[in-house]
């Protein structure tokens, strides 16, 4: 079942990665499959993960270092995005594909291959967001899917592999699915597909329990710059510091966990377990400095702006041209989103307690109520008149009527 004899592979050192390799050679003939891990900040000892790529026959094994990359090209703009799927998700493990999918086919030039693969199977949201971003990067690329066709179980996953020299995984105590970046960690399955089932403290590694964080509250100023965060308490930090940073800080106050049923592209609803603490820290306080920065009929319109973009992304269309074109509106959007926000952290909430903007549409002398009042209170009754004019005739027609 020959589909092309040069595969890049999209390779995590798990079972069905590593099983991906032997099936791609024996029962699709593929001559030869160079696999790719990204580094995005998962934690994994990557050097392991290389070997066994190629005890498991791949012909190279590259290992591509994209934390940066991660954070200032897809994290950051998600944030100006304020990108939360259904108000909620801030799509942590959803913005890691499309850089995934610009790696493969990246690799797939350079090292003149002729098709990519992946290990999703026909279940989930990833399958759509690799095969559909490598579609939009280079469409004359095959995007071989192993795992969704070979209809194996498990164990006979398992088994395969073991026939060709691929180690049985160590059984695992832990019966959840988890996926990790250093924008946060995805929980899924085992206890936690019971909707009513309390989600148990030992599946979290990012946040703290609330009865073990600190008894006094610790205060973060994060600044902006044309809504994109470049300082944490005063400092200038790179990309990678600010999200691990505050990743760290907010963390430890039990702050940037997510519990919901979460609609799934493909058609079934999935309870889904998200710690995120920095990306949901940030989007809360970039938020807020908007509210300072942005006029009223800006920030209103970007709402729905927002909530298409972060559908757009869920939905694995982050090179899509929908998307690029609301890239261009919030980038104008954030030419003054630049000043300071400070957040309360305590007892697993972040509490904005202030923000401050040279470019803050806030106006002291329009706002008091004190002796400093500049507002033209006379002003207001011919104002009220002019708004409510199109309700007081359809009040008179409908009492005439």
């Amino acid at each position: 079942m020959g589909r092309a004899k040069k595969v890049v592979l999209a390779y995590s050192g798990g079972v069905d990665t590593s099983v991906c390799i032997p099936y791609l050679k024996h029962e699709w003939g593929v001559e030869e499959v160079i696999t790719l891990a990204a580094d995005l900040g998962q934690g994994d000892e990557l050097a392991p993960i290389q070997q066994k790529a190629l005890d498991s026959g791949a012909s190279e094994s590259l290992v591509v270092d994209a934390q940066d990359t991660f954070i200032q090209n897809y994290a950051f703009p998600s944030i100006q995005a304020n990108a939360l799927y259904e108000n909620r998700y801030p799509l942590s493990t959803a913005l890691a594909r499309p850089l995934i999918a610009k790696l493969l086919v990246d690799a797939a030039a350079e090292y003149g291959a002729d098709a990519v693969a992946h290990g999703c199977t026909g279940k989930g949201n990833d399958q759509v967001r690799f095969d559909v971003a490598i579609a939009a990067l280079n469409p004359d690329l095959k995007v071989l899917a192993p795992a969704r066709e070979w209809g194996m179980s498990r164990e006979e996953t398992i088994a395969y592999g073991e026939k060709y020299g691929i180690s049985a995984p160590v059984k695992k105590s832990s019966p959840y699915s988890i996926d990790r970046n250093l924008l946060g960690r995805s929980i899924e399955a085992g206890p936690l597909e019971d909707p009513w089932t309390e989600p148990l403290e030992e599946i979290y590694a990012m946040t703290t329990a609330i009865d073990d964080t600190p008894n006094s509250p610790e205060y973060i100023e994060i600044g902006f710059e044309e809504g994109i965060p470049t300082t944490v308490n005063g400092d200038v930090l790179d990309p990678v510091k600010v999200i691990t940073r505050l990743n760290r800080r907010a963390g430890l106050h039990g702050v940037g966990r997510v519990d919901m049923i979460e609609n799934r592209l493909v058609g079934i609803k999935s309870r889904e377990i998200y710690e995120a603490p920095a990306l949901l820290l940030l989007i809360q306080a970039h938020r807020e400095l908007e509210s300072l920065a942005l006029t009223a009929d800006v920030s209103q319109y970007k709402r729905g702006i927002e909530e298409t973009y972060s559908r757009l992304v869920y939905n694995g269309l982050w090179y899509s041209p929908l998307k690029q074109a609301l890239d261009a509106f919030i980038l104008q959007t954030q030419a003054r989103v630049t000043g300071t926000v400070r957040i309360k952290l305590f007892k697993g909430t972040a509490s904005v307690v202030g923000r401050k903007s040279d470019y803050s549409l806030y106006t002291p002398d329009l706002a008091t109520y004190g002796a400093e009042d500049q507002f033209d209170h006379k002003a207001a009754e011919g104002f009220i008149y002019i708004w409510g004019l199109p309700t007081r005739v359809w009040s008179q027609r409908l009492r005439e009527s």
